[in-house]
């Protein structure tokens, strides 16, 4: 396994064009191969994550012509995909699997998704649920795990309340409800990000919004678009971090996805007391896209729990390892979720800020890691157990630490950012 050296750095600054967003370029993919007619896609992203989605779409019979970070995905409407005669592979992905899975719900065709071992781990009961629901017959491993079998069917639509706050259920039962005669509906406990909705909308389909109820119409025509990626904003929080844990950093950040569902990191940043500002900021696709500027300042730090957490979940890793370099430290709670992503990150973030020196409380739904008067961080070897927002995380907490870091398995940021340590070393001045 490929290892990652961070030596300590004085200061941060620069400007930053980011990946496309992962969780957009998905659901453009997916959507796109429903539609009729060829979609072309620029700034796609280059995560593998994304990559197993379009492999998946190619072995459905989807004509996918990827250049770089352009994509051309030829759709044949709803009824266009094929049996893949082997099974589907989402990877690390379980974005792919649980989106997917409701659009083959929706198939004449039994098909069969995996994963690699990280995924097999991670829930798919909480799909299958509703799914059925439908009509479609899912079969899976005890305890609800991949692989999956579907047996794809004609379905009903239902009125489905989240039992938990989710994004990828929500967007899995949606685009189940687009095979369905007639109209269904998600209600969300907690208002989650909006991607999917804002795509089908894009895309012609016929989406209603009353409080947190979400209703989509079934069978419709969705039309070829040209669309752009916004630069991704989890993985700009990890620079932002960056700038926070390093004195007279200065960066600027172009063309991220300031999408309200999902820009709460900038306001728990904002409340801590950094000095983030948005410049140029549009609509795009329906997506917010601006610019964000950020320089360093020292953070108060705080409590992060209850409705904003649905909305922080991916940004959780790069906001706990500030914890030390703050006033009053961070306390995380609400967070159950973090348990059941590519590792336990409540557990690894724990383990792993321990092994730097930091003063770290485990709790059930979360973390309490103390400040600045605990002491600063050190080097050490750090184990992300294969987890890439892990392993830039802890690049980014590397960064002021005394000595140098080293991240194993490096090579898994890979699933969302193959390019984030050669972009970091390009901004740190030493």
């Amino acid at each position: 396994m490929a290892k990652q050296v961070i030596h300590p750095a004085r200061t941060i600054s620069g400007s930053v064009q980011l990946p496309g967003d992962k969780g957009i370029s998905h659901r453009y993919a997916m959507l796109a191969a429903l539609a009729e007619g060829p979609s072309d896609i620029t700034h796609f992203s280059a995560a593998d994550d994304c990559r197993s989605t379009l492999d998946c779409l190619s072995r459905l019979g989807v004509k996918v012509d990827a250049r770089g970070d352009r994509v051309r995905i030829t759709g044949a409407g709803l009824s266009g995909l094929r049996k893949s005669r082997r099974a589907l592979d989402a990877g690390n992905s379980g974005t792919t699997m649980r989106m997917l899975v409701g659009i083959l719900s929706g198939q004449e065709f039994r098909s069969t998704i995996d994963g690699d071992e990280s995924l097999r781990r991670r829930p798919m009961r909480r799909v299958m649920d509703p799914l059925t629901q439908m009509g479609a017959r899912i079969e899976a491993r005890a305890g609800g795990l991949a692989p999956l079998e579907i047996e794809g069917a004609r379905l009903s639509p239902i009125s489905y309340t989240l039992p938990v706050p989710s994004a990828q259920v929500k967007s899995a039962v949606l685009l189940a409800g687009l095979f369905a005669d007639g109209v269904t509906s998600v209600i969300e406990p907690v208002r989650t990000r909006d991607h999917t909705e804002l795509a089908l909308a894009e895309f012609g389909a016929h989406v209603d919004h009353e409080g947190r109820t979400i209703r989509i119409h079934g069978r419709p025509r969705l039309q070829r678009r040209a669309l752009e990626v916004p630069g991704d904003l989890s993985s700009a929080a990890f620079f932002l971090a960056a700038a926070m844990v390093l004195p007279e950093s200065n960066i600027v950040i172009h063309n991220v996805g300031l999408n309200p569902t999902r820009s709460a990191v900038l306001d728990v940043l904002a409340s801590m007391g950094a000095p983030v500002s948005l410049v140029s900021v549009r609509t795009s696709n329906g997506e917010l896209v601006g610019d964000i500027a950020a320089r360093h300042e020292e953070l108060k730090g705080g409590v992060m729990e209850g409705e904003v957490i649905a909305q922080l979940i991916d940004e959780l890793p790069a906001i706990a390892v500030l914890g030390p370099y703050t006033e009053q430290g961070i306390e995380i709670r609400n967070a159950e979720e973090l348990r059941l992503k590519e590792s336990d990150r409540i557990a690894v973030l724990a383990e792993n800020l321990r092994r730097m020196g930091a003063q770290v409380e485990e709790l059930p739904d979360g973390l309490r890691v103390a400040g600045r008067s605990a002491g600063r961080l050190h080097g050490a070897e750090i184990e992300p157990h294969g987890d890439h927002r892990l392993a830039m995380a802890f690049a980014v907490a590397a960064l002021g630490a005394e000595g140098d870091t080293v991240i194993r398995e490096a090579e898994c940021v890979a699933v969302s950012y193959p390019e984030f340590f050669s972009t970091l070393e390009r901004l740190v001045e030493r």
